[in-house]
């Protein structure tokens, strides 16, 4: 194992990829690749610089300390939506592709198997597949979305460098089975104003990865509520015009919501006086 190294750490994910049979996500991979190389060299960061390594539906660049974020950050922020929107333009809808995206720094130590090591590339690797992210993406007209971690803001980002405006980063608290992280997403929060966890963990009932929640049926013409969405499974009594004994009470009208049902009538728990029956 390498002594552990500054780089800076840049991930790519491609949204819904398992969604996609095995010929678009040939397609897809490719086109990962040409996003990703057409932006570093925006960025003016020679290939000496980085090095990657391949994880099927993502891409994970090590870069070099001394590139410039701000020159990567601005690529990012800039190229890499116009790639992403001139490609979909003319790809079918199967193989279209948006992206979300991270920038974090760290130190990172590559092992004899050449796998990389360290806690600030599994945040990175975190603060990637973080339900936050995932929603952020999906409520966006746009292809991209990008979160950078609280050292990259904190050295970099809210120095407001040209072309990397401060002011359309928001902090955000992501939750990871390490505990919360402090990230800075750009552009606006998702709706539901939170993170719940990695893929997985505190998605919406009904939802899957990156797939919203299906939304409420409406109803029908001449249906109700009731009809619509029905009362969990329990007892239902229907009793119109006359009396049910069970023992030591009686309820007596029209009762709604009882144990789920409704009661229609006189129901009897015992002996009814005539006292009661006034």
């Amino acid at each position: 194992m390498t002594h552990p190294v500054s780089r800076t750490i840049l991930l790519l994910d491609i949204e819904r990829f398992s969604d996609r049979d095995d010929v678009e996500q040939a397609y897809l991979r490719r086109m990962l690749y040409d996003v990703t190389d057409r932006a570093l060299e925006t960025a003016g960061i020679d290939e000496t610089l980085r090095t990657r390594a391949d994880r099927g539906d993502s891409v994970m660049e090590l870069i070099d300390a001394n590139a410039p974020v701000t020159a990567l950050l601005r690529a990012l922020l800039t190229e890499v939506p116009v790639q992403l929107r001139a490609m979909n333009r003319m790809a079918s809808r199967s193989a279209q592709m948006r992206l979300r995206g991270v920038v974090a720094g760290g130190y990172v130590a590559v092992d004899d198997l050449d796998g990389w090591v360290g806690s600030d590339l599994n945040h990175a690797c975190r603060l990637l597949d973080a339900a936050l992210l995932r929603a952020a993406l999906r409520e966006r007209p746009d292809d991209f979305a990008l979160c950078v971690s609280d050292s990259v803001y904190q050295g970099v980002v809210r120095h407001d460098h040209p072309g990397v405006p401060a002011a359309d980063f928001h902090e955000v608290t992501v939750g990871t089975k390490n505990g919360p992280l402090t990230a800075w997403l750009h552009g606006p929060v998702p709706s539901a104003g939170e993170d719940h966890g990695e893929r997985g963990t505190g998605e919406a009932p009904g939802g899957s990865g990156d797939r919203p929640a299906p939304a409420p049926q409406a109803a029908a013409p001449g249906t109700t509520e009731d009809t619509r969405n029905p009362p969990a499974p329990g007892p239902v009594l229907d009793v119109n015009g006359g009396s049910v004994s069970f023992g030591g009470g009686y309820v007596a009208g029209d009762q709604h919501g009882v144990s789920g049902g409704r009661v229609t009538g006189d129901v009897v728990m015992g002996s009814k006086t005539d006292g009661d029956r006034s």
